[in-house]
């Protein structure tokens, strides 16, 4: 009976609420890159500043609720996938916003400049990273959906496109990503070497972001197979 008290009073009618409410925390974080690189190619870094601070307040919110799935979700709970394979879920989508917020963390405390001539090319490649968080924020809202059909049917199949398409998206990041580095290569040289070091990393950092939210979709697919 505690478990079942517990169940109404944080996951309501399904345990699946928290873990999208999560998801959609995380991605609301990752969204706010776009209009941050924006203020930082604009040099305006009292916007890019108060960017960065929602930044860390979405993913210190994205934090509280992780704490509290983690401590809430009854172990005897009797679901068609095993708790630990949720947890897992949570723990891969947290580490969406965790980079969202050291690329911007780094962005401000460096106060870096990215060159005018790689602006066009960059926010692209912010763009297609973030589009990739948005499918994996759509395909873990099916969640509910396949819980209702036990894993089977057309939902299955549903979800499985999903999981395809932010496979796709991801890949194209990649593919942007090669470009946006030889961009810098390019002009590497006119610019200060250490300047170019931390412009390399925040590169792989945002196509880190979308490796990270393709693989909440490889974890979907692990509970599909089972």
């Amino acid at each position: 009976m505690p478990n079942s008290n517990i169940l109404a009073s944080v996951f309501g009618r399904s345990p699946i609420g928290p873990i999208q409410k999560h998801i959609s925390t995380v991605h609301e974080c990752a969204l706010q890159l776009e209009p941050f690189f924006l203020a930082v190619f604009a040099s305006d870094w009292d916007e890019a500043e108060v960017l960065q601070q929602k930044i860390t307040k979405l993913e210190n919110k994205a934090d509280a609720i992780k704490r509290r799935i983690r401590l809430s979700l009854p172990k005897s709970l009797f679901l068609p996938v095993p708790r630990t394979d949720l947890l897992e879920i949570v723990t891969v989508q947290d580490k969406v916003a965790n980079r969202a917020k050291d690329i911007a963390g780094l962005m401000i405390g460096r106060k870096m400049m990215v060159p005018e001539s790689m602006h066009d090319s960059f926010i692209a490649y912010v763009r297609l990273s973030i589009k990739t968080s948005a499918q994996a924020l759509t395909a873990i809202h099916e969640l509910d959906s396949l819980l209702e059909t036990g894993f089977q049917g057309r939902e299955v199949d549903l979800v499985e496109r999903m999981v395809e398409e932010l496979n796709s998206i991801e890949s194209e990041t990649d593919q942007d990503q090669v470009k946006v580095r030889r961009l810098l290569f390019d002009i590497e040289q006119t610019l200060p070497p250490i300047d170019v070091i931390f412009l390399y990393k925040i590169i792989d950092w945002v196509g880190d972001l979308a490796d990270r939210a393709s693989r909440v979709g490889s974890h979907l697919q692990l509970l599909l197979a089972r």
